[in-house]
């Protein structure tokens, strides 16, 4: 099930996996949390960015035709069918790592949709223009608890500064460009994610600033998810997401 030859589905993909797979990653967390409150905003933030997800991979499968729909689309696809970013799928690991994680994501989020609510594509426009309001709530949440923790104990500014620095590496794809986002971002669809690396390392660094963090140095970076080439994370993941529908194809409830 791939679309190559359509870049605009291919893009509109991209831009629903990423919070699909992020969305998996938090449902993790349910029952799980360090405290109540934060079980039940992560929860919160999952359900947010489900609802993205949905509202992209529906835009593709109305692309993509009648044969398709956003339920085959996220559990029909194999791994590499998937076009969400690598730092999306990184494991949970301890809070502090699924906290960074989700900082990172949500700094890029803000300036993505932003970008996109200008797209000439007036459906893509339209689903970044409401998820622009929950991206800002996200960066609200994940924000105040990095310069929490950064600015906290010994022990919570360590545990943090070790999973921004793991977490770093992955960065750099979101501002990578290939042929197929350049070729839209010149026809006004889709965001040049050249243009959103500065305001998102300004974001970024002012949160660390006020944490107490140091910004990690530049390393090699990984990419290739946006083109379907995954770490060893996202395999199993997958397993557990589209296990049911995998196993009782079309069922009904």
């Amino acid at each position: 099930m791939t679309f190559n030859n359509d870049p605009l589905i291919t893009y509109v993909l991209r831009q629903g996996d990423t919070p699909l797979i992020l969305a998996q990653r938090l449902c993790g967390w349910c029952g799980h949390a360090p405290e109540l409150e934060i079980d039940l905003a992560l929860a919160n933030i999952g359900l947010d960015l489900l609802g993205q997800a949905r509202n992209f991979l529906g835009y593709a499968a109305e692309l993509a035709g009648p044969q398709y729909s956003e339920d085959r689309l996220a559990f029909g696809r194999d791994e590499r069918e998937f076009h969400n970013l690598l730092l999306a799928e990184q494991p949970n690991g301890g809070f502090n790592d699924t906290l960074v994680r989700q900082f990172l994501i949500d700094v890029y989020h803000v300036q993505l949709h932003q970008a996109l609510s200008s797209s000439s594509d007036a459906q893509l426009a339209a689903i970044a223009a409401k998820s622009l309001k929950e991206a800002h709530y996200h960066l609200r949440f994940s924000r105040g608890w990095m310069i929490r923790l950064g600015d906290g104990s010994p022990l919570s500014r360590q545990k943090i500064q070790q999973s921004l620095d793991n977490l770093w590496r992955f960065t750099a794809e979101l501002f990578h460009a290939d042929e197929l986002e350049l070729q839209l971002a010149e026809q006004g669809i889709a965001a040049d994610p050249r243009q959103l690396e500065a305001p998102w390392l300004a974001g970024v660094s002012d949160t660390l600033q006020q944490a107490g963090l140091q910004l990690p140095s530049e390393q090699a970076f990984r990419h290739g998810g946006k083109q379907g080439r995954h770490s060893e994370h996202l395999g199993p993941l997958l397993a557990e997401m589209q296990f049911l529908q995998r196993a009782y194809p079309n069922a009904n409830w």
